[in-house]
C-alpha cells in the first residue's frame, strides 16, 4: 500500500511532501480514536526490545535521526508511529532559514537522498518552549518517547566562537532534552566539519562537560561524526571520547562522497552539493561503527545511523557494535511500518 502512496508523493517536491505528510498526521492524531488506531497499527511492543543506554530507558532501540523533526513539532505523532526515541534539531541559538530551495533531492534508483538544508530551524527559544510542553505532556503519564537534542552553531558564527553557540543551546535545552548530540559533521554549513579536528572539538566538548558536571543530574552528551573521516581522525575521536567522558557517539552523518551511485552523473551535477544519505552509506556507516566499537572496547555506546531500511540492516549495525539505531532516509522509502518491521526482526534476532 505504501509503495503506491510513495509513487504519488514522489511526484511532488520532497520538502513540500514532508510538511504535508507530517501536518496531515498531526491533524488526524488530534482525534483520539484515530491516534489509537494508528498506534495499534504501527507501534510494536515487546519486553525484549527494552534497552537501557547511557542511563536512559528506551522502550525500543529504533529512533528517528536528527533533521526530520527539526523543531520538535511532531513528537506525539512520531511516538504514535512506534519510535523509541527521536532526535530533534539540529537546533541553533538564533532562528535561521537555511539554504535556498530546492535543497532536498531524491535518488530513487539508489534509495538515497541528497540534502543541503543548512540547519534551518526556529531557533533555541522556540524549540525550548515546545520541549517544555512535551515534558508537561509526559508528566501526565502520556508519553515514553526519549527525546535527544541535536545542537549546532549558526551559519554566521565564526568557528572560533562556535563553542558559545553550543553552550547556549545546551544550557537553554538542558531541562527539557533527555540527551544531547553535538553536531559538527554536517557538510551543509560552511566550515563546520573543521570543528571535527581534535583541538577545536576538545574545546567544545570539554566546555559543555564542565557545565554538565556542574548540574545536579548531568545529561548524556554524545558526538555525531561524519562517515568521511580518516582512520587517524577516528582514532582522535576515540581518544576524545575518553578524555571528555562522552556518553556515546552517533555514527554516522551524511557523506559528501558520490561513489558507486546508479544515478546518472548529469543528474548529480545538476543537484550539486549536499550530504548523501540512504543505502549508499550503509557499508561505510557499518564499518565506522565496527571500528569505533573495537577501538573503544565497547565502552562507549554507539547510535548507528546510515542506510537502515530493514530489520536485517538494523541487526547488521547491532552486530557491528551499535547499542541503538536511527532511521531517516529509510523512513521515507519504507514508510510508517519501518519501526514495526525492524522491531519484529530484533525480537527474533
Amino acid at each position: 500500500m505504501y509503495k503506491l502512496i510513495r509513487e504519488i508523493l514522489f511526484c511532488f517536491p520532497p520538502e513540500d511532501v514532508h510538511y504535508f505528510s507530517m501536518n496531515s498526521l498531526h491533524t488526524i492524531c488530534n482525534i483520539n480514536w484515530v491516534k489509537k488506531a494508528i498506534s495499534n497499527q504501527f507501534a510494536y511492543q515487546h519486553p525484549a526490545l527494552q534497552k537501557e543506554c547511557f542511563g536512559l530507558q528506551f522502550k525500543n532501540p529504533v529512533g528517528l535521526g536528527a533533521g526530520f523533526d527539526k523543531n520538535a513539532l511532531y513528537l506525539k505523532e512520531l511516538e504514535t508511529l512506534g519510535f523509541g526515541f527521536v532526535e530533534i534539531g539540529t537546533v541553533t541559538p538564533k532562528p535561521q532559514a537555511g539554504n535556498e530551495q530546492p535543497r532536498l533531492f531524491r535518488l530513487p534508483k539508489d534509495k538515497a537522498l541528497i540534502n543541503r538544508m543548512g540547519f534551518n530551524n526556529n531557533g533555541v527559544q522556540a524549540v525550548k518552549q515546545r520541549l517544555e510542553q512535551w515534558q508537561q505532556y509526559k508528566a501526565t503519564g502520556n508519553g515514553q518517547l526519549i527525546v535527544g537534542g541535536n545542537i549546532g552553531k549558526n551559519k554566521i558564527t565564526a568557528n572560533e566562537d562556535a563553542w558559545k553557540d553550543y553552550e547556549i543551546c545546551f544550557t537553554e535545552l538542558f531541562d527539557y532534552a533527555d540527551y544531547f548530540v553535538v553536531n559538527v559533521s554536517s557538510p551543509n554549513t560552511p566550515g563546520l566539519r573543521e570543528l571535527q579536528e581534535k583541538d577545536a572539538l576538545h574545546k567544545i566538548l570539554s566546555h559543555l562537560q564542565n557545565i554538565n558536571q556542574g548540574k545536579k543530574t548531568p545529561k548524556p552528551l554524545l558526538l555525531k561524526i561524519a562517515p568521511d573521516l580518516t582512520q587517524e581522525q577516528l582514532d582522535d575521536i576515540v581518544a576524545l571520547s575518553f578524555e571528555t567522558q562522552l556518553a556515546g557517539l552517533v555514527a554516522t552523518n551524511t557523506t559528501i562522497s558520490r561513489s558507486s551511485l546508479i544515478t546518472k552523473n548529469e543528474t548529480l551535477t545538476k543537484i550539486g552539493a549536499g550530504g548523501l544519505s540512504g543505502k549508499p552509506v550503509t557499508a561505510r556507516s557499518t564499518a565506522v561503527v565496527q571500528y569505533l566499537h573495537a577501538q573503544t572496547q565497547g565502552k562507549v555506546p554507539i547510535i548507528a545511523s546510515g542506510g537502515i531500511f530493514t530489520g536485517n540492516d538494523a541487526v547488521e549495525k547491532i552486530n557491528a557494535g551499535a547499542s541503538l539505531v536511527q532511521v531517516w532516509t529509510g523512513f521515507i522509502y519504507e514508510g510508517p511500518s519501518i519501526v514495526k518491521n525492524i522491531c519484529k526482526q530484533l525480537v527474533i534476532k
